[in-house]
């Protein structure tokens, strides 16, 4: 069976920077560490007032598709996954393929697109319709371009701003892919919840705790409908865990959680038995509350542990690094996640060829999937094309009144248009204004 898979990866982040410890904490009157240490967060990226979710996945696919000397006939479908987007009806894109038709010979008029919408977990949902679009023999030998592109924002004063970002990740969907071969085995936990949603409106509403609560719920079921698929997962199956990282003291709790579930029945509960006892079994327990309080005070246990910190320091850290400077992009989280483990894999001289990923998505309302995947032989070469620590650098640091000002511009309601850019934008998309029918126009500055 041909392996299909993420053949390419470039990132887009906005070309702000909202640092917390230095900006925020000051005026919320917070000690610095609690961003830094415990949300896991030094900075967001803001997008620039000429910066959109059309704009940054544009200019991601563009250099995508640029740096592999593609064509818009090698592109037979553009799926936008997104949780920002400003219309009921045209998808976004069909912005970006407008966008890109401005830049390459031809057009995009025989590919299919569409817009997905189940908060963070669509951009991988995206990504199983373009594998899926593939397998079934569809494609004519063209590939998928999947993009991930949101402007996570919070209403002022939110306790969610910390949390905030911009950018976008583009990808592309092939047979016999060059980073990463997708598992045909998924596992999925879904249920109605209401843990984080926008009813006809920008901003979110979020009930924090409960969010926390239903992320790891979700995570559990699915990582146990993908064992019922794939065998039992044991922690030295896998090199890297992503995890979709709303802020990396999430992912804390996620892995903490995952490893001890994937060492039950293991050697190595037997190894920490002397240390920290066996795990807790419920049938030794008279109520439900005693168990959960024991697998509690267990759980507590393992986290110090030298064996856990050694695993979460190889195999989660890593993925966590991109996230900590950008903030929480929704959709495009989990797949920052990735690239920033396989990043930090190359830098330290890591060979990954055939090496596994174990890759954890979530959307509130609420999904997870678990999947595997697959690095491929060429994977160092395409990671190292990535310019994310170049464009990181680059972020022009905002002041908080400036961050007041250009949130106000990215404000649905407000739409303020009085406020000048803070960066010179070259060799990229714009906005560019308003049509005669309230849509949004698009150009592309040399």
């Amino acid at each position: 069976m041909t392996a299909v898979g993420i053949d390419a990866i470039e990132i887009h982040t906005g070309k702000l920077k909202f640092d917390l410890a230095e900006t925020l904490a000051p005026v919320k009157d917070k000690d610095p560490e609690y961003y830094t240490k415990g949300i896991g967060l030094a900075a967001s990226s803001f997008p620039d007032t000429y910066e959109d979710i059309v704009t940054m996945g544009a200019n991601a696919a563009y250099q995508l598709m640029k740096r592999r000397d593609l064509s818009p006939q090698d592109i037979g479908r553009i799926d936008v996954a997104t949780e920002s987007s400003f219309d009921n009806s045209k998808p976004v894109s069909t912005y970006i393929a407008g966008c890109l038709e401005q830049v390459f010979d031809g057009d995009f008029h025989h590919a299919n697109k569409g817009e997905r919408k189940f908060a963070c977990i669509s951009g991988t949902q995206s990504l199983d319709d373009a594998y899926n679009w593939i397998r079934a023999g569809r494609h004519r030998g063209r590939s998928a371009l999947v993009i991930a592109t949101d402007t996570a924002l919070y209403a002022r004063g939110d306790a969610g701003e910390a949390t905030q970002g911009a950018g976008a990740v583009a990808m592309l969907i092939s047979e016999n892919p060059d980073l990463v071969e997708l598992s045909t085995e998924q596992g999925y936990g879904s249920a109605d919840e209401t843990d984080f949603l926008k009813p006809n409106q920008q901003f979110p509403s979020v009930d924090g705790k409960r969010s926390v609560q239903v992320y790891l719920a979700r995570m559990r079921e699915a990582l146990e409908d993908f064992e019922s698929v794939a065998g039992d997962t044991h922690p030295d199956d896998f090199e890297l865990i992503p995890f979709h990282t709303p802020f990396p003291g999430m992912v804390r709790k996620a892995g903490l959680l995952g490893f001890r579930h994937m060492i039950r029945d293991t050697e190595i509960e037997e190894q920490l038995a002397d240390e920290i006892g066996r795990q807790p079994r419920p049938e030794a327990f008279d109520s439900d509350e005693a168990y959960l309080d024991a697998i509690s005070e267990y759980t507590d246990k393992l986290k110090g542990t030298e064996t856990y910190q050694a695993w979460y320091d190889d195999t989660i850290a890593p993925t966590l690094e991109i996230s900590r400077e950008v903030g929480n992009w929704y959709t495009g989280s989990v797949h920052i996640a990735r690239a920033s483990g396989l990043k930090a894999a190359l830098e330290a001289d890591q060979d990954l060829a055939g090496e596994r990923l174990l890759v954890g998505s979530y959307g509130s309302g609420a999904q997870a999937e678990i999947h595997a995947e697959t690095v491929q032989e060429d994977w160092a070469e395409e990671i190292a094309a990535l310019t994310i620590d170049e464009q990181i650098e680059a972020r022009r640091d905002i002041s908080f009144e400036e961050y007041e000002r250009v949130h106000d511009v990215h404000n649905h309601d407000k739409q303020a248009e009085d406020v000048e850019e803070f960066t010179s934008p070259a060799d990229e998309f714009v906005f560019d204004g308003w049509g005669r029918m309230g849509e949004r126009k698009y150009r592309y500055v040399e």
